[in-house]
C-alpha cells in the first residue's frame, strides 16, 4: 500500500554531485571553494561552551543577523537565517506558491532543486530557455505573468553557466514581474558584482529577495548555513514558514565569525578568480569551448574531434578526477568544472592531455 501523495511517489529527487570518501581524488564537481574557511570561524565553533549546547539556540538568529545587516547596509528586519540557501528556497515556494497552481518561473537550464521543490509542494514549473549566449530572455518576467507564476527563481552568476546578468537587467525582470524575485547569488562572492542595490528603498520594490550562502565563498559547504535579504514585509512573511530552530548554535557562531572575517574569505575568492581565469585560457587553448564565468566553475565544451563529454568524464573519474556531467538538452556535450588550486588545476588539465592522447590513438590504431 501507497501512502504518500501522488506527486512525491512520482517525484525524481534532486541528485547531488558524487561526495567521495576517498581522499586522493581531485573533487572539481560540486563548487566548493578548495580553501579553508578563515581562521576566526573555527575559533567560534572552538569557543561554544557546554551550556549553550544545552539550551535551544536562538531562534532567529539574531547575532548573526545584526552581523549580516551591517555588512549589506540593511536593518536586521531585512535579513532572515537558514539551513544553507536550499531552506530559503523551499521556504519561499511554500510561502509564495500555490498547490495546483500559480507557481515557480526559471530559466532553462538552472539549479535542478527549483524543479524537486515544486513538485513536493505540488506547484506548476514555467520554463523560459536562455539565450544562446546563456542570457536571461528580454520577455522572461512577461512569459511568467502570462502564466500567473507567482515565484521567479533567477540564478546569478548563472548556474550551470557562470554567466552574470547586468544589475539594469534584473531590475527590469523585478520590475515588470507580478510576482516576488527570488535571485539566487550562491556564487556571488566569485562576481563583479551584487544584486544589493535593489533593495534600497528609494528604487521602490518589495519584491525582490535575495538568497546567499556560506558555502561557497567562506567554505563552509559543510556547516550548512545560508540567509536571505530582502523587503522586511518578504522576510516577515517568510519567517511564519521557518522552523522553530532552524540554525544550530554552532553554525549561528560561526556564520557570525565568517561574515566578520570577510577580508580574509575574500583572499581565496582572488585566488579563485585568477585560477578561473587561467583554466579558461588554457582549457580554449587546448581546444575546449569555454563560456565566460564570474563564479568558481567553468562549463567547457570538448572539442569536436575526439572524446565526447561523457566520454571525457568518464575518462577523467577513472582517474580520481570529478567534474559534473548531465545527459540533459543544452548540457548533453558540455562539463562543468569546478575552479581548483593551482596543483588540482594542473592535475585536471595533464589528465586531459593524457585522455585525449589515448582516445587520438586508439582512434588511429582503428
Amino acid at each position: 500500500m501507497l501512502y504518500e501523495r501522488d506527486n512525491i511517489h512520482r517525484l525524481t529527487p534532486y541528485t547531488p554531485g558524487e561526495q567521495p570518501q576517498r581522499a586522493d581524488v581531485v573533487k572539481l564537481n560540486t563548487n566548493e571553494n578548495p580553501y579553508p574557511p578563515p581562521a576566526a570561524v573555527i575559533e567560534a565553533i572552538q569557543g561554544v561552551s557546554a551550556d549553550q549546547l544545552r539550551r535551544y539556540p536562538p531562534p532567529r538568529a539574531q547575532q548573526f543577523r545584526e552581523a549580516a545587516a551591517r555588512l549589506h547596509g540593511l536593518s536586521p528586519e531585512q535579513v532572515i537565517a537558514t539551513n544553507g540557501g536550499d531552506e530559503l528556497l523551499r521556504m519561499a515556494v511554500t510561502v509564495f506558491c500555490e498547490p495546483g497552481g500559480r507557481g515557480i518561473g526559471e530559466t532553462y537550464p538552472t539549479y535542478s532543486l527549483y524543479d524537486v521543490l515544486a513538485e513536493i509542494h505540488g506547484t506548476t514549473v514555467t520554463q523560459v530557455p536562455l539565450e544562446e549566449d546563456w542570457s536571461v530572455p528580454e520577455d522572461f518576467a512577461l512569459r511568467l505573468n502570462e502564466q500567473g507564476c507567482r515565484l521567479a527563481l533567477l540564478v546569478n552568476p548563472h548556474a550551470p553557466s557562470g554567466r552574470h546578468e547586468p544589475l539594469d537587467k534584473i531590475e527590469r525582470v523585478a520590475r515588470a514581474f507580478r510576482g516576488v524575485l527570488l535571485i539566487d547569488e550562491a556564487y556571488v562572492d566569485f562576481a563583479e558584482f551584487d544584486a544589493t542595490p535593489l533593495l534600497d528603498p528609494a528604487r521602490g520594490l518589495d519584491n525582490v529577495l535575495l538568497l546567499r550562502t556560506l558555502s561557497k565563498g567562506y567554505s563552509l559547504a559543510g556547516l550548512r548555513f545560508g540567509y536571505g535579504l530582502g523587503h522586511p514585509r518578504l522576510i516577515e512573511t517568510l519567517d511564519k514558514a521557518r522552523d522553530s530552530y532552524n540554525t544550530d548554535i554552532l553554525s549561528q557562531a560561526a556564520a557570525a565569525a565568517a561574515l566578520s572575517a570577510r577580508d580574509e574569505a575574500r583572499k581565496s575568492w582572488e585566488k579563485v578568480i585568477a585560477e578561473r581565469a587561467r583554466l579558461t585560457a588554457a582549457l580554449r587553448q587546448k581546444g575546449f569551448t569555454v563560456a565566460p564565468s564570474q563564479s568558481n566553475f567553468v562549463l567547457a565544451t570538448p572539442p569536436g574531434r575526439g572524446l565526447s563529454a561523457q566520454a571525457m568524464y568518464r575518462a577523467l573519474y577513472d582517474r580520481a578526477i570529478f567534474v559534473r556531467y548531465w545527459d540533459a538538452p543544452r548540457l548533453h556535450d558540455k562539463l562543468r568544472i569546478t575552479v581548483g588550486t593551482p596543483e588540482q588545476n594542473d592535475a585536471l588539465l595533464g589528465a586531459i592531455d593524457e585522455v585525449s592522447r589515448a582516445a587520438a590513438g586508439a582512434a588511429s590504431a582503428s
